[in-house]
């Protein structure tokens, strides 16, 4: 089996332990890890994620400890995160509908898709890493989706966390369009984890202030009828595997979601957290 994993990342701003703890669990057990960015750029994290002072209003206490500010400073300076992949040159756009010729260039659009997808073939699994920046560049990118979909008629595990669980929700055939997760189980940032103001970005001076969704009711609907949201709101750690799909909740559950993944990659793990 191939031992690298294809890693999403915004190009406005990651939460640094999302990226951190599955990177550390993929290389302990001997995976290479290949970067992606909707557009090439490179990465930044998150600043709260940087900072062990920082006080996650939601949870009214701190979230990122001493140590892991420190790692995920070192890799946010280091040339690591310099050279990304340029998603938006590696697969095609969809055509409009108003296009002059729709059914060639949707023809043109499915075969360049098939030959992306064919370059996926040496990888075993995709990371989507969460923070606030995939709302921005990830959540409803048509190429994310793709690669997501690319993935999932392979067989291969899908692995995302906190706002980046939002692009399963999202990825579509076209033909149907009926979620991916439909009749899955998965977690993600639930309503109780939800800033009143302050949702932020990189490289933009906006605050958002809230989200500008509730994550929680979007995947409570793309699951149904015969799937479930599971927030396990109240306790530390919520990772569900039901796959091929590894969900992780929020930070805390960062680690846990990246030793998951090896272990549907190597254990052939299916199930897990319900």
């Amino acid at each position: 089996m191939s031992k690298k994993v294809l890693v999403v990342l915004s190009g406005y701003g990651f939460w640094g332990e999302e990226l951190i703890g599955p990177l550390e669990a993929l290389e302990g057990a001997g995976y290479e890890v290949v970067f992606v960015t909707p557009r090439g750029q490179r990465p930044v994290a998150l600043p709260p994620s940087m900072d062990e002072k920082y006080v996650d209003p939601p949870l009214g206490r701190g979230v990122t400890s001493a140590e892991m500010a420190g790692k995920v400073r070192a890799i946010n300076a280091s040339p690591r995160l310099d050279k990304m992949i340029n998603l938006s040159t590696w697969f095609p756009e969809r055509p409009y509908f108003s296009a002059p010729s729709l059914v060639r260039e949707l023809e043109s659009y499915y075969n360049k898709r098939d030959e992306a997808w064919k370059q996926l073939e040496p990888y075993a699994a995709l990371l989507l890493v969460g923070g606030s920046g995939p709302i921005v560049d990830m959540v409803n990118n048509q190429r994310v989706h793709d690669v997501i979909l690319g993935f999932y008629k392979s067989g291969k595990p899908v692995a995302a966390e906190c706002y980046g669980v939002a692009c399963l929700a999202f990825a579509r055939d076209l033909e149907d369009r009926k979620s991916i997760i439909k009749n899955k189980h998965v977690t993600g940032h639930c309503l109780e984890y939800d800033y009143h103001d302050g949702t932020g970005f990189v490289g933009v001076d906006f605050n958002m202030g809230p989200p500008p969704y509730p994550l929680e009711y979007i995947l409570r609907d793309a699951t149904a009828p015969d799937g479930a949201y599971i927030g396990n709101f109240g306790k530390e750690i919520s990772v569900i595997v039901d796959f091929p799909f590894v969900t992780g909740r929020s930070t805390a559950d960062s680690y846990t979601t990246g030793r998951k993944l090896v272990e549907v990659l190597d254990k052939g793990l299916t199930r897990y957290g319900w």
